[in-house]
């Protein structure tokens, strides 16, 4: 689906390609909390039916977009497109979990340290350097990330950052590997994220009590947004490496905030101003001067 817009924008830059993919991404998945807000259902049923829904709009997408259609786009992305679907399972479902057992200023720490995992993951199984300039970013991102959730910091729950750091896990090999096999279908394997994660859930949600409203909020949500956000980050593994990719994602927080503000009139408390400039700014240099460097 992608492959025919990429084509004809990758004359600018494969970098610049790669950050711009990872900021849609980014701003379709910063979407994620608005539409968990409104279904008004646990975040288990919300789990299942994002999973439910992905595992049935990508193949659809796959098929009339993908020109080897279904079983050629799964056949060619080999056995990896299921273990990226089982690292997927693994970072929603240690995401969800965490949230369960701990603060979710807990969680947002801890997922700030993907790009730097991920930093690690890339050097381990692809020998790719970080530059300096990266760690710079990386690191300004994290103390951003910590002051917008200072205010609601607490100590937490050992499981659930335990979890939390699961999730980062799981997450940040996904972006390498993904980096590292470059055939794999990114479609087929949120799809499989999806399905997978529909099946484990299955048994913990109660879809029998959901709404007319909580299928349509929830099927946005599933069929469009956020697996469509999730397909645009790992695209954008084929550009940029995979603490870029963890980094940029980091401004979907931000996004997050904006978007509460905007629909339920949430006014951010002043540290979440604060770590949020910090995080807008660093990533907006950082990408700016990658830009100027393809010029």
């Amino acid at each position: 689906m992608t492959a025919t817009i990429l084509s004809a924008i990758t004359k600018k830059g494969a970098r610049t390609v790669g950050f711009m993919i990872t900021l849609l991404g980014a701003l379709l998945m910063s979407f994620d909390p608005i539409f968990i807000r409104l279904s008004g259902v646990s975040g288990f049923d919300t789990a299942f039916l994002f999973g439910l829904f992905t595992a049935i709009s990508m193949p659809i997408c796959i098929q009339l977009r993908d020109e080897r259609g279904l079983v050629g786009a799964v056949k060619e992305s080999g056995w990896q497109v299921l273990i990226s679907g089982l690292l997927m399972l693994g970072s929603a479902a240690g995401l969800v979990l965490s949230i369960s057992h701990t603060s979710i200023a807990n969680t947002f720490v801890i997922l700030s340290a993907s790009p730097a995992l991920a930093a690690v993951f890339s050097w381990m199984f692809l020998g790719e350097v970080t530059k300096r300039s990266t760690w710079l970013a990386i690191a300004s991102v994290m103390v951003g990330i910590a002051i917008v959730v200072s205010g609601s910091f607490k100590s937490g729950n050992l499981l659930g950052d335990g979890l939390a750091l699961f999730a980062v896990f799981c997450l940040s090999l996904n972006q390498t590997q993904l980096r590292k096999y470059q055939n794999v279908s990114r479609m087929a394997s949120v799809g499989f994220g999806g399905l997978f994660l529909a099946i484990s859930m299955f048994f913990i949600a109660t879809p029998s009590e959901y709404g007319v409203n909580t299928w349509l909020i929830m099927g946005v949500m599933g069929l469009f947004t956020a697996p469509f956000g999730r397909v645009l980050s790992q695209v954008a593994t084929r550009y940029i490496t995979a603490p870029e990719v963890g980094m940029i994602l980091m401004i979907e927080t931000v996004l997050a905030s904006v978007w509460a503000y905007t629909f339920f009139d949430e006014i951010p408390p002043a540290a979440s101003i604060i770590g949020g400039l910090i995080i807008l700014i660093t990533i907006f240099i950082y990408v700016l001067s990658m830009m100027k460097d393809e010029q």
